[in-house]
């Protein structure tokens, strides 16, 4: 290979084309396709952004518990400072991200006049929600202090706020319940979807969980959103509350909002791997066993677990 030929195919090399021109035309073909009107077209109303969330999620849980999550170095005469200066900020980051959802759901312009009314909107929603924090506060201690109780490896209050998986996804899950709650269902969703990424448990924020929840180990919960949970209930690793099937309409599309996923009640505990389906009632200090398929209701004080094993030998063929 001569020189000049190394040269050429050197050059070649070092800038391929990539057809960006192209792709970019098919990809803004298929985007305004998409798009439902001329409106939409011409200036898509934005969503939440999925980033700015992470951030308020954070602030929140730091606005909780400001000497575990906050600053490392706050002191008794700076902790309240430092709780107001976090919560005034990120309440108006919020306010803006909801005012995104009211528009993206209305489709409406922020120019228009009812940019005033979403404006008011948003506002009346951060000020419900900010009023709702004390009691966030006072659940989630109720679900640390479970935590504590039921984990025989747990050594301190501290290591369950700060190492727990469980912890965490519950906490976005009563932010996010609040903010589903007061008219926010897609930033709740989001919030929710933040702890899933990083737990892998998924709690919809529509469900309805009471104090003292405890979820052990955790990777592969799965709470639906219709699903109501009691007081002092304990969930291990892999359990599903989910539904059971999904009715349709005449015209063959899913019926949204109907409940269909399970009611637990007060004390009791779920072990791993079971998968309860169904609006379905299980009763008041229940156990159910792990790996159990359940789709029935099961009244208060049931022990459901699997079938017993059977250990036979089977010779010659027997039992075939």
């Amino acid at each position: 290979m001569t020189p000049k030929t190394r040269q050429d195919a050197s050059s070649s090399l070092a800038t391929p084309s990539f057809q960006i021109d192209r792709v970019v035309s098919e990809l803004r073909t298929l985007r305004l396709r998409s798009l439902e009107d001329r409106q939409r077209r011409d200036r898509p109303p934005k969503l939440p952004s999925r980033k700015i969330l992470v951030g308020i999620a954070d602030g929140l849980r730091a606005v909780l518990f400001p000497n575990r999550l906050g600053l490392p170095d706050l002191t008794d005469e700076s902790v309240d400072y430092y709780v107001g200066h976090m919560l005034d900020v990120t309440l108006r980051d919020l306010l803006v991200q909801v005012r995104r959802e009211l528009r993206f759901v209305s489709g409406l312009e922020a120019t228009s006049n009812a940019g005033i009314a979403d404006r008011e909107q948003a506002a009346a929603i951060i000020r419900a929600f900010a009023k709702r924090l004390p009691h966030v506060r006072s659940l989630l201690e109720s679900d640390i202090q479970a935590a504590y109780e039921g984990d025989p490896a747990a050594r301190s209050i501290d290591e369950v706020l700060v190492c727990y998986p469980g912890i965490t996804a519950i906490t976005h899950y009563r932010l996010a319940h609040e903010l589903h709650c007061l008219g926010a269902p897609l930033i709740a969703r989001m919030i929710s979807e933040i702890a899933h990424s990083a737990t892998g448990i998924e709690i919809h924020p529509g469900a309805k969980i009471g104090g003292s929840f405890f979820i052990d180990h955790g990777t592969g919960v799965v709470i639906g959103e219709t699903a109501i949970i009691g007081e002092h209930v304990r969930l291990y690793q892999a359990v599903t509350l989910g539904a059971k099937r999904f009715p349709v309409d005449e015209h063959g599309a899913l019926v949204k909002g109907n409940l269909r996923h399970p009611i637990v009640e007060d004390d009791v505990v779920i072990y791993a791997g079971a998968t309860i389906l169904g609006r379905i009632t299980i009763g008041r200090g229940s156990t159910i066993g792990g790996n159990v398929w359940l789709t029935r209701s099961v009244p208060p004080g049931s022990n459901v677990s699997q079938a017993q094993t059977r250990n036979e030998v089977f010779d010659q063929g027997a039992g075939i």
